[in-house]
């Protein structure tokens, strides 16, 4: 992976898939965001089911997790970008715009034709193309979780969907 560098001149944060031992991090990230209302909460537990989902950015001289991303996959064609969050300290660095390009590139090695993301902040992910859509255009297999949720059935989130048209790419 190509580093770069950020205003300070210190290396930009690597992007990997996240490993069991980042989950208590990604954890304490999500709750944070959750207890502020700006994302759902995510049980511990669920961390674990779907480790293999998340990307983490991580700070290489110190290993500490800055922020992380999911990408789940619904159905053939069909993948959601979620719990997306970066530390408080981390923002506007584009670390965010990272995490969102590395799910976006994961779904196009899997030839998944459209992304969408129930979001607080369509303004982000406006810049990635995605556009705003009516919730009922998601297939029902996406409400499982929904239903779980402290917000059902009054979601206050915005639904978001983006088609993917990049030619596929082959898998690492």
């Amino acid at each position: 992976m190509i580093t770069t560098r950020n205003e300070k001149n210190l290396p930009a944060p690597h992007i990997r898939k996240a490993r069991l031992a980042d989950i208590p991090a990604i954890h304490r990230l999500l709750q944070d965001y959750s207890r502020k209302g700006e994302l759902l909460p995510r049980p511990l537990s669920k961390l674990y089911d779907h480790i293999r989902d998340f990307f983490v950015a991580e700070e290489e001289r110190t290993g500490r997790v800055l922020g992380c991303c999911a990408l789940q996959f619904c159905w053939e064609d069909l993948a959601e970008i979620r719990s997306l969050a970066v530390h408080p300290e981390f923002t506007r660095k584009g670390i965010g715009s990272r995490l969102a390009r590395v799910a976006i590139e994961e779904a196009n090695t899997y030839n998944v034709k459209k992304i969408f993301t129930l979001t607080y902040r369509p303004g982000f992910f406006a810049r990635f193309g995605f556009v705003q859509i009516d919730r009922s255009e998601l297939p029902y297999k996406i409400w499982a979780d929904c239903m779980m949720c402290v917000k059902f059935p009054d979601c206050d989130e915005i639904a978001m969907l983006h088609q993917v048209n990049e030619a596929p790419r082959t898998l690492p």
